[in-house]
This record gives structure tokens, sequence and C-alpha cells, in this order.
């Protein structure tokens, strides 16, 4: 037996570029299919573990977009893949015509939504794997997780009741092994709601604030995970900011002159900075490789930062 969901985007909603709008659409346990142009992986739900392939049929903005899954969904797994398929695709941002206000180079490609995970403890694990390491590793250590411990992507109960040192041997966390446990026992115990982290009505400075005090959590690490709460004035600078502050808007100088002035750079954006910083470091990654929807993810997929781009 299986099921069907269907989902009204907003009108302009494309699936295909604005799924393929962030790396993470690339890491365990999605997978991209640029054939079918479609978006597979497991879930997990009240019931258990399900599988799901969403699409977009009509290939058209603001057409319905589908999930075909591989068994039957009571009412409460249909609202819970729902909610969780919602926030995976940004559906209910209601900042991209701001956005569009504020930047006007993005208004006619549509580029406003950014792709992030089903829950904000996948973000925030994936996040910790995506500090200080090249892109490759952080395809590894997703693709582990999922493969030892939760095909659907860990969650915090299961992370809480693991060894860091299992982590590290299995799942070539490195010396993030720790981190990722002492995140996880933190939301099993209740000393962090995720729930306040994403609620509008939190003030982004006190988001921010809380974000620094987790372990593992730096300023590049903070500043993502604002972006996949939905906070969108905040930069997250790593070493792929500097190359393009330097390749992309000419700046010279030190590492700190560099980031500096991109920092000032963005500022004209206000709330939506990192949207605007993204959206141009994307657009370079694709003037590369073509549309982000065709990238193959074992070959292309493995090499989109401009640290491999700039090598080929």
């Amino acid at each position: 037996m299986s099921a069907r969901l269907r989902i009204t985007p907003p009108a302009d909603y494309l699936f295909r570029r604005d799924c393929c709008s962030y790396g993470y659409f690339l890491l365990a346990p999605n997978v991209w299919d640029p054939a079918t142009r479609t978006l597979t992986r497991p879930f997990l739900l009240p019931g258990g573990r399900a599988h799901a392939q969403i699409a977009q049929p009509s290939d058209a903005p603001g057409g319905a977009v589908t999930a075909r899954v591989d068994r039957d969904l009571d009412v409460a797994d249909r609202a819970a893949l729902r909610r969780q398929i919602r926030r995976m695709l940004n559906l209910d941002d209601a900042g991209v015509a701001g956005f569009h206000r504020a930047d006007r180079r993005w208004r006619r490609a549509g580029r406003g939504r950014l792709f992030r995970s089903p829950t904000v403890f996948e973000d925030l694990i994936k996040t910790v794997t995506s500090c200080n390491v090249a892109w490759p590793s952080t395809i590894t250590m997703n693709r582990r997780l999922c493969e030892v411990i939760e095909p659907a992507f860990p969650a915090p109960g299961q992370l809480a009741r693991r060894r860091p040192q299992t982590l590290r041997s299995r799942c070539g966390v490195g010396y993030r092994d720790r981190r990722i446990v002492d995140l996880a026992r933190l939301i099993t115990s209740g000393r962090l709601d995720m729930q306040w982290l994403e609620d509008p009505a939190t003030p982004d400075e006190d988001a921010h604030r809380a974000l620094l005090d987790l372990p593992g959590i730096g300023p590049y690490a903070a500043g993502n995970m604002m972006q996949l709460l939905g906070r969108y004035g905040y930069l997250a600078v790593d070493t792929e900011t500097i190359r393009h502050g330097r390749a992309v808007l000419g700046f010279a100088g030190s590492d700190r002159a560099v980031e500096k002035r991109v920092r000032a750079h963005y500022d004209r954006f206000g709330a939506h900075r990192f949207r605007s910083y993204w959206f141009e470091l994307w657009a370079h990654y694709e003037a590369k490789h073509g549309p982000a929807w065709t990238w193959e993810p074992r070959t292309t997929g493995t090499q989109f930062t401009a640290a491999k781009l700039n090598s080929d």
C-alpha cells in the first residue's frame, strides 16, 4: 500500500529551482535525481519511517507539489509529513517579496527561498558537520550518520544515547563527536527548545545569542543556523565568503580586511543580507557547472564549492 500527498505552494514556487538552492539538498538522506527532477528521502513520522518522492509534476511556478509515499499514512502521519515537507521547501517563507524589494536583482529569476531540512535538529547537525572541513567530508559524515544510526537522519534521542567514540569511529565525525552528543542531550533534556529558536516572536538577537552558547556552534555556524531558521539578517562567513569577496566582488587585502568589506557590502540589504550574499555565491557556482538541478550528486554535487571549481 502507498499514499500520495498534495501540497499547494506559493504562486511563485518552482520546485527544481527552489529545492536545489542550498547545498544541503545534496546531503543524505536526500537523494536528488536530475533526470526526473525529484527529491527522495525517508522521513521520521509518528507511525514510523516512511520514504517519500517529492516532485512538481507541472514543472511550472505555483504547480502542486506531490509526495508519493511507500506506505499508508494515518491522520497524524499525514500532518507530520506535510509539516516537514513545507519546512524543508520553505513554502511558508513570507519574506520573499520583501527580499525582492530590497534586492531587485533576484526578482525576475524568482530566487528567494533556500532549501533546508525537515527539522531544525537535522539542520543543526548538518551545520556542525560543515564546519572546518571540505565539502566531500561533510557529504561522507552525513551519509554515515544515516547508514549507522538512522536512515531518515538521526533524531535527538537516537544520538543522545550514543557514545561519542561510536560517532567518531563509525561515522567519521572527528572532533565533533562529543559536540553532537551534547547537542542531542540538550534537546532531549528540555534545556534547548528548538520551537523557541524557530518562533518568529523570538527576537533575532536572542536566537543568535542562544546559538552561540551551544557546544560546537561558533560565529559561522550560528550565522548559518540563523538563515536556516528563516532569519536572514546575519552572514555566515567562512573561507568561501572570503574567496567570493576576492574573486567576485574584487576586494583585496588580508582575510580580515576582505571580511570587513564583505560585511559592509551586504549591510545595505538589512534583514535580507544572507539571501543577497548566498544567491550571488550560488549564481557563481551555477555559472561554472550549470543550474543546480542538473547536477549529478556523485560528481558535480561533490565539487560545487569555489575551491573545487577554481581548481578545474
